[in-house]
Formats: structure tokens, sequence, C-alpha cells
């Protein structure tokens, strides 16, 4: 349990890093107070765990092919896919979190969500 506790920590830090750094990322900034911003930023990690724990093993598979054409390059337009999907399914939820163009702005969102969970990761200890 506190294995997930931590990896939804970090996945929701570094969707705030990355909201901050790309102009073109907006996590909770309609929210008035502290508490309701920090709940929003909470479910939206939780989706973007539950999506990269369920889909993107599936698009990987089926991208396989590209990835390995591009030596791997290929698996950031992945993760950049697992973003944009997270935007979607945040707006059907009703939370605040947006993605507007699909090309540089969940792309770079990628990488630096990678970057800074790449970081997290070898900081904080999950457990296993």
């Amino acid at each position: 349990m506190r294995s997930i506790a931590i990896k939804i920590a970090v996945n929701g830090v570094a969707l705030w890093v990355a909201a901050l750094v790309i102009p073109g990322i907006h996590l909770g900034e309609n929210a008035d107070q502290l508490s309701t911003r920090l709940i929003t930023i909470l479910l939206v990690a939780i989706l973007f765990g539950l999506i990269n724990a369920f889909v993107k093993p599936v698009a990987t598979f089926f991208s396989f092919p590209f990835i390995l054409l591009t030596l791997g390059l290929f698996t950031l337009v992945v993760n950049a896919l697992m973003l944009e999907l997270t935007s979607g399914l945040s707006h059907a939820l009703g939370l605040d979190f947006d993605v507007e163009h699909f090309f540089w702005d969940s792309v770079l969102g990628a990488l630096v969500i990678t970057l800074v969970s790449m970081v997290l990761n070898l900081v904080l200890p999950d457990g296993d």
C-alpha cells in the first residue's frame, strides 16, 4: 500500500512540474483553495497511473515496430498519447486538467514527466 502511495505521489509531482514548465498544460488552475487543487492533482495522478498501468502496455505492444524502427524514440510519442488520454478522461470526469496541443505540449510534457519521475524514483524508496 505504501508503494502505491509513493507512486501516486511521484505521478502527482511530475504532473504538477509539467504544468508549471509547459505553458500548454493546465492542472488545477481553476481551484480557489489549495486543498481543492491538491485533491485535483491527486485524482489526476491516480487517473494517469491507471492509464499507464492498463492502456500503455497495449499501446506499446501495438507500436513495437515503430519503437524498434526509431530505436526507442517512439516511446515518447506513446507517453504523449497517454498524457493526451489522461486529459480527455479528466474532462469527462470533471477534473481540471488540460493539454492544449498534442504535438508540442504533450510530447514536451511527457518528456518532463519522464525526467521528474526518474529523479524522484531514484530519490524515494518504493519498498520493492
